[in-house]
């Protein structure tokens, strides 16, 4: 997942670098304020994916004395900032934008090198939204879209399409922007489709920064692992019945399982040991994710009736 990731983020990093560089010239030359917030968009995205590969490298480091389960979670944190910038920069700053150029209208001068550089980035964008979009479909599985991005536990690849998928249609309000201005004469398009970039934008990291709020806190297994494990426990001779089964994220393919059983009255306390230590191995063979188990051992919690 994490090499997957990483082709993902190169490629959107390499052309949103590329796009930003050629919005900011077009819009040093025709003065559009719409082609400015994309250059804006285009140079936050790039520092964004900058972070994201910053937060997966991060991730990677070992275990040690102060973090004995790892670092996996900085991926979430770098995520977070990621919606954290594309708010404060990338939306603040083109909705800025435009409201000082609708304050201040100025006409756009050669209207046709933006229709060029617009061409161009949709062609970039589109690029890399399909190589994000085709990792997204590799990695959902049988969810739904929606689904996948609430239960996915590596955002790094869905924040990258959900850019790319503002970064397009932002492309498309900019054009509709700069067109309707050169057809109509009204000078305050320009400024309007800023604006309504900026709140694309605000729209965007809103959604992002909610995602990667449950990771970033504590989110548990998805529920199929959580009853796949619970069935697991269940079969051995010895557990009368499992009690809790609570798991923990502490990275896109790190899941901490904590599970409280009640063991047979029976069964004696080399035996309960075995089963600890099966069931321990049987758990991260069949959940590769699964890397440290920790099992009580109490008795069935019977609820009380007045």
């Amino acid at each position: 997942m994490a090499s997957g990731s990483k082709k993902v983020i190169y490629a959107a990093l390499v052309g949103n670098a590329l796009i930003a560089i050629t919005k900011f010239v077009a819009a040093s030359m025709t003065g559009s304020s719409a082609m400015l917030s994309e250059g804006v968009h285009s140079l936050v995205d790039t520092g964004n994916q900058v972070l994201l590969l910053n937060g997966l490298k991060r991730a990677q480091k070992p275990p040690d004395k102060d973090f004995p389960f790892g670092y996996g979670k900085e991926i979430y944190f770098w995520s977070f900032i990621v919606a954290i910038l594309i708010f404060a920069l990338g939306a603040g700053i083109s909705i800025y934008e435009g409201i000082i150029h609708i304050l201040n209208p100025r006409p756009i001068t050669t209207p046709y090198v933006n229709y060029i550089v617009i061409g161009f980035a949709m062609i970039f964008e589109g690029l890399a939204w399909y190589f994000a979009f085709k990792e997204f479909t590799k990695s959902k599985g049988k969810w739904s879209y929606i689904t996948a991005v609430q239960r996915a536990k590596d955002p790094s690849i869905f924040v990258v399409l959900f850019e790319d998928s503002a970064a397009l249609i932002g492309l498309v309000v900019a054009f509709l922007g700069i067109y309707l201005g050169q057809i109509t004469g009204i000078v305050y398009f320009d400024g309007a489709a800023s604006i309504i970039i900026g709140l694309i934008l605000a729209g965007t990291a809103t959604w992002l920064a909610y995602e990667t709020k449950g990771l970033l806190i504590g989110e548990s297994a998805n529920e199929s692992i959580v009853q796949g494990i619970r069935e697991l426990a269940s079969g051995y001779d010895n557990v009368g019945h499992v009690n809790e089964v609570l798991t923990l994220h502490m990275g896109p393919d790190f899941i901490v399982v904590n599970i409280s059983l009640e063991f047979m009255d029976e069964a004696m306390a080399d035996e309960i040991e075995l089963t600890i230590e099966k069931l321990d191995k049987d758990i991260k063979t069949n959940y590769s994710r699964v890397k440290r188990v920790f099992v009580e051992a109490e008795a069935r919690k019977v609820s009380s009736s007045n």
